[in-house]
């Protein structure tokens, strides 16, 4: 499977593409993600076939400056330019190598490689040793998700799957208040009130993230606001609410399923999504607990919508590694 790491503060989309190859035998395909990337500091050029077009499409974002960047990205164009050139990867006319960053890592059970130049050689002795059959399946635009610099609760993740991911949660605190809808906001006035001073010895708190909307219900219309309070903080000696209508509570933690998802959220997509991934679970044979929680890692009014990261959580009964 390929891989890519970003360097310094930029990013750009990265189309993933869905290839397989038949090895030795044509009944055991290989799958592999190709990406195609340039992770330089400035600007970079992709070359597009014989008319030797270019393309700028650096998008330049820092990670604390949540400014929003401006895309000169033209994804269709580079998503054609995908299908035109990956089919040749192992016929006699080859992929456009100067289109590709240098630096690629790609991993599979039996090769690894760190260059362009590796991956391409061991095509080459593919090509050479087994005549592979080739098949380009599809290519899509990666999602990329820019997490606040701000505490939140810890987890280990202990599986991933295709349509999500399954994470033991440590115990943490949450003040919390009532609200109305998954993707609502009503109540989040008062349980920030808290943490920025409005409680009984005036204490600031400092902010962490995400803000959780949880549904405590399975037609999730029982909905509470909550903020999580930093981990060394105990409930015990946490000053009290001015207002009676927010609370403390412990979270004993636990397993949880998660669904990964950028994007300004809606209602409809928030329930949409906690659909997706109940249905998941049920078809591999996981036990969703009833209710739901959504999770906002970003500040909607300084965060560009394409980056926002966004989860649904369903607690487990139950969990096996097994």
């Amino acid at each position: 499977m390929a891989n890519t790491q970003l360097s310094h503060h930029n990013f750009r989309p990265i189309p993933a593409v869905h290839v397989t190859s038949h090895r030795l035998s044509p009944t055991k395909p290989t799958t592999t993600r190709l990406p195609l990337q340039y992770f330089k500091n400035k600007s970079s050029t992709l070359k597009l076939g014989a008319d030797q077009k270019h393309i700028k499409w650096a998008i330049g974002l820092s990670l604390v400056d949540q400014s929003p960047p401006k895309s000169t990205v033209d994804v269709e164009r580079l998503v054609g330019f995908l299908y035109d050139d990956l089919p040749h990867l192992f016929d006699d006319q080859g992929i456009d190598r100067t289109a590709y960053d240098e630096v690629v890592k790609f991993r599979d059970p039996i090769t690894k490689h760190d260059t362009i130049s590796g991956y391409l050689f061991n095509i080459t002795l593919l090509k050479t040793l087994f005549r592979p059959e080739f098949q380009l399946h599809w290519v899509k635009q990666l999602r990329m998700y820019k997490t606040p610099d701000l505490e939140s609760p810890k987890y280990q993740i202990l599986k991933r799957t295709a349509n999500f991911e399954v994470r033991k949660y440590t115990p943490f605190i949450v003040v919390e208040a009532n609200g109305d809808k998954l993707a609502g906001s009503t109540g989040f006035n008062d349980v920030t009130g808290y943490i920025f001073g409005k409680n009984s010895r005036s204490e600031k708190i400092p902010m962490t993230t995400p803000v959780f909307t949880q549904a405590f219900d399975a037609e999730l219309s029982k909905v509470s606001i909550q903020v999580v309070l930093p981990l060394e903080k105990d409930i015990s000696s946490l000053p009290d609410p001015n207002q009676g209508t927010i609370s403390l509570r412990k979270v004993e933690g636990g397993i949880a399923a998660v669904l990964k998802f950028s994007g300004r959220a809606t209602e409809d997509i928030v329930r949409e999504k906690e659909k997706a991934l109940r249905s998941s679970l049920i078809n591999d044979g996981l036990k969703p607990k009833t209710g739901c929680l959504f999770a906002r890692y970003n500040d909607p009014g300084r965060t560009r919508s394409f980056v926002m990261r966004n989860e649904v959580l369903i607690w487990l009964e139950e969990f096996s590694l097994d």
